[in-house]
């Protein structure tokens, strides 16, 4: 299935990761943006389509409402891509061999039913920046992985793996079969992000943004923690506490070692 794109970036990483799957860029009016003048010189290297569109139009003859209209500015170009495909979880879960060796540790996502297509896209972005092995998104009640989250994601879509499953509970059997521990989020927990050891390979689950995570999810955690806030407010959004939390797993959150 073929998605529209319209952040310059996201649509420059899939032309990096798979220009095969860049059907067209559709250019608008005149000179396009920075952003999307090195799109249009990587499409060209590529042999990828670029279209000349009308401004006011979608790229395919039917004119768009004016920008006023709207509430937003009509974007100055966009491109057509193919969704990527998911993993099966075998191989999201596989581990590097140095990993059994007990010398480093990698991080996975599960999302369970996080509905906000900006949430997922920024959690990948995280994901990304972070060195995330791998995320699993649930099906149902879930955002799907459309244009919105390609395009927050700026990219982070085309370099984190990810598996798309209708079973959570199974999905995080599966993982723990495959020698993963399973931490669970939730504001309800006695024990404290930091107090969490990441001395293992971590499966991090992170819960909808009103209900947080499912009885039978968090019934399927091998241990739960919560983020203890420090000021006033008493909670985070679901894509801010997952940088919180993957930055505290990976070591981000410890001092460069002193020489």
């Amino acid at each position: 299935m073929a998605i529209t794109l319209k952040n310059p970036h996201s649509v420059l990483a899939a032309i990096e990761a798979r220009p095969r799957d860049v059907v067209e860029v559709r250019v608008r009016g005149g000179k396009p943006s920075p952003g999307w003048e090195e799109v249009v010189h990587a499409a060209g290297e590529h042999r990828i389509p670029v279209v000349q569109a009308a401004r006011g139009s979608d790229g395919g003859g039917r004119r768009r409402r004016r920008d006023g209209e709207e509430g937003r500015r009509t974007p100055s170009a966009e491109a057509v891509v193919k969704e990527r495909s998911g993993l099966g979880l075998a191989q999201l879960f596989a581990r590097q061999e140095e990993e059994d060796d007990g010398e480093s540790h990698g991080l996975w996502l599960a999302l369970d039913h996080v509905q906000d297509p900006h949430n997922v896209g920024a959690i990948f972005r995280t994901a990304a920046f972070f060195g995330v092995r791998g995320i699993v998104v649930t099906k149902d009640r879930s955002a799907p992985l459309g244009g919105a989250v390609y395009d927050v994601a700026s990219g982070g879509l085309e370099c984190v793996p990810f598996s798309e499953q209708t079973n959570l509970a199974r999905t995080l059997e599966a993982a723990k079969e495959a020698g993963l521990w399973v931490l669970g989020t939730s504001e309800h927990a006695e024990q404290d992000l930091g107090e969490v050891e990441a001395d293992r390979d971590w499966l991090l689950v992170m819960g909808n943004e009103e209900k947080g995570l499912r009885r039978l999810t968090a019934e399927r955690c091998d241990t739960l923690c919560r983020i203890t806030p420090r000021g006033g407010v008493a909670s985070l959004n679901v894509s801010v506490a997952t940088a919180v939390a993957v930055s505290r797993l990976v070591g981000f959150a410890e001092p460069p070692t002193q020489t």
